[in-house]
């Protein structure tokens, strides 16, 4: 894979890849914010109602959640290039399908296709990235990443206001289709060719794994797969039904909450088994959570998750019922939290390859705090400038708690396990997105009168509490990295990459 220059810069081949990525990478983020804008049209378009307008963005959420975890798997069985072409191929052809639909019923099922390419894509962008980078530079190149996770949203409102107000709603998907194929040319140019684990030639299958003429196959943990992405996307519909019914004491939300406890429970005795009671190794492997940095890194994402898409899901409203602002204004208005962390994330993870997590995520933490106290003091009459200003301290602040706590987390992994790894961050994190806008929603509509301001004070609020919560947890990340080993044949030399 791409190696890195000794004296810290980036060589031209690991740019290259890191763009191209991030390029493949951006088209989900850009898609769900953009069909979060455009509910209204869609709901008008094919005459429905919206909540059945709604399974447009959960049918997509729900598939993803379930193809994340099998992900891990197919990286070892088919190598990650080809499982990255075979993903951005298919998320190209269900983003066409999905722009020419004609009614309803064929949108949800184009996008449930959707998401299913998107969940092979997601995780793959930290494990392409984390791969390239090395532990010494995950801060770096998590920084990159965090850039793209934290801008993009805010960039879907911002296209998806503009693209319905001069276009047809079908450009909210065939718009994914000159991304794709300059992402798809990209990766079979700069994506090195890497081996699947089971290419590797040996006379013994390993452990769960099965040997064919020499060639050991990883074989799927399939009871794995049957408990877990069902038991999180199980999680993520109960939060989604939640978020639709402002309550969590409805049989729509209880009962795929209690379907998600009882599967996540199975998959947890199934993964803690003894490997001599078992023919395949486990899906994922929960002993990762024994590990006190990695515990405390994917519960922080997945709590930086929920703070941020909860400022994104109150912030345009606000503009839009206090201000009387559109969807293409509100995205504008929001921008200052994106621009934060385009100028924010890179810096905070260069830094954290030199100086650890844990005292940066703090300041990133103590920052965003300030800035959620501001949105708490913003009334129905607060010129722009105000929120905004506080947007960007919000933006400013968790990027130096995403990237760095990103870093750490794949210094601390053994590259066997960065798949794995990758799953559980995105799942969790994602998780964390469903939970935020589940409580949002129920905060709105019961603080208040519905109508003023104190709901959103509510919000923001609850959000201040969870970054008081990402302070408490900060304590638990790992420290100053250990410094990078310099081979010395290699101190005066660059590092050379080769692309086929």
């Amino acid at each position: 894979m791409a190696q890195v220059l000794d004296e810290g810069r980036f060589d031209p081949a690991l740019r290259r890849l890191i763009a191209v990525v991030l390029l493949g990478g951006i088209m989900g983020i850009l898609d769900g914010s953009m069909v979060a804008v455009g509910v209204d049209t869609l709901a008008a378009r094919f005459d429905a109602a919206l909540s059945t307008i709604g399974w447009v963005s959960t049918g997509y959420l729900l598939a993803l959640t379930v193809a994340i975890p099998v992900t891990t798997w197919a990286v070892d069985r088919f190598g990650a290039r080809r499982l990255w072409l075979a993903g951005l191929v298919a998320f190209l052809v269900a983003s066409v399908a999905s722009g020419l639909a004609w009614n309803v019923s064929s949108l949800i099922v184009f996008r449930v296709l959707q998401g299913l390419a998107a969940g092979i894509l997601d995780p793959l962008v930290l494990t392409l990235l984390a791969r390239a980078a090395g532990p010494h530079r995950a801060g770096r190149v998590m920084g990159l990443m965090g850039m793209v996770l934290s801008a993009g949203p805010v960039l879907g409102l911002i296209v998806g206001g503009a693209v319905l107000a001069h276009f047809s709603w079908r450009w909210m998907f065939l718009i994914n289709l000159p991304i794709g194929v300059a992402a798809l040319i990209g990766a079979l140019r700069v994506i090195p060719r890497d081996a699947p684990t089971g290419d590797a030639p040996t006379g013994d299958a390993p452990t769960g794994g099965v040997s064919t003429g020499g060639v050991p196959r990883t074989r799927l943990d399939v009871l794995g797969v049957a408990l877990v992405g069902p038991g999180f996307a199980a999680a993520v519909l109960a939060l989604s039904q939640a978020a639709d019914r402002t309550t969590f004491v409805a049989w729509q939300v209880l009962l795929p909450l209690a379907a998600a406890v009882a599967l996540l429970a199975g998959y947890a005795g199934h993964a803690l088994r003894p490997a001599a009671a078992r023919r395949t190794p486990p899906l994922i492997d929960v002993r990762l959570f024994t590990s006190g940095g990695f515990a405390a890194s994917v519960a922080i994402m997945m709590l930086v998750g929920l703070a941020m898409f909860a400022n994104l899901f109150v912030l345009p409203l606000y503009y839009q019922q206090q201000h009387g602002h559109g969807p293409l204004a509100s995205g504008l208005l929001v921008a200052p939290f994106a621009v934060a962390a385009i100028i924010a994330m890179p810096q905070s993870g260069r830094l954290s390859d030199r100086l650890g997590a844990r005292r940066l995520v703090r300041v990133g933490a103590l920052v965003a705090a300030v800035g959620e106290f501001a949105f708490t003091r913003v009334g129905a009459h607060t010129a722009e400038v105000w929120p905004a200003l506080a947007a960007f301290v919000v933006g400013l602040g968790l990027s130096f708690v995403g990237a760095p706590t990103m870093g750490s987390l794949y210094r601390t992994l053994p590259p066997a396990s960065v798949p794995q790894g990758s799953s559980v961050l995105y799942i969790l994190n994602q998780l964390g997105a469903a939970i935020g806008i589940a409580v949002v929603t129920l905060i709105l509509a019961t603080v208040g009168d519905g109508g003023g301001v104190d709901g959103f004070h509510g919000v923001y609020w609850f959000a201040l509490g969870t970054i008081v919560i990402i302070l408490a947890a900060s304590l638990l990340l790992p420290g100053r990295p250990e410094p990078a080993a310099q081979p010395a044949a290699q101190s005066d030399r660059t590092a050379e990459v080769p692309v086929s």
